[in-house]
């Protein structure tokens, strides 16, 4: 029987429920969100030139490099220093040291995320991401697969494309001076 406790105790578990799924979908759970798998075409399929078990890669990476660049997380905008580094150089993979972005082609795009129009020649890789009810362009190391973001048509020219890297993916290497 329906009483009005019974009812606002059902309405009260839906809202509960559709605000867990909104604060999902809009990266609102902590530090790092995760991709649903199931619904992400990974890397994980192709063989890639550096290979590592899941203990090995939690022994280079620190957790949050891992949960990125191995789990298909995504760091809080705003918290990467990176975001507004704008010194020479490039942006290397976290986990296999690739060079993937040169600082020629960052930009601020004003997410909160290291942004880049163009990635280095033979740099990256690219899959289908259907996690958060939407279809994405997911990036990854062409060498290790690591996760490192997504790819938009809404960046500077001459590309037109903004790679929104997570910055715990990457890492500085300053410009030699000299």
């Amino acid at each position: 029987m329906l009483t009005r406790r019974t009812f606002g105790l059902a309405s009260l578990r839906t809202i509960g429920s559709l605000g867990l799924a909104a604060a999902a979908a809009s990266g609102l759970r902590g530090p790092l969100a995760y991709a649903d798998e199931e619904k992400m075409t990974t890397a994980t399929d192709t063989k890639f030139e550096v290979t590592k078990t899941p203990e090995e890669w939690r022994r280079i990476l620190t957790p949050e490099q891992y949960q990125v660049l191995r789990e298909h997380g995504t760091e809080r905008a705003g918290t990467s220093p990176l975001d507004k580094n704008y010194a020479d150089g490039t942006y290397d993979c976290a986990g296999c040291d690739l060079p993937l972005f040169s600082s020629e082609t960052k930009f601020n795009s004003g997410t909160g995320w290291p942004s880049f129009y163009k990635p280095l020649d033979n740099a990256v890789g690219d899959t289908v991401d259907k996690s958060f009810f939407m279809t994405r362009t997911e990036i990854h190391c062409r060498r290790c697969g690591g996760h490192l973001g997504h790819v938009f048509e809404d960046g500077p020219p001459p590309t037109g494309l903004r790679y929104c890297m997570n910055g715990v993916a990457l890492k500085f290497v300053p410009k030699a001076s000299g």
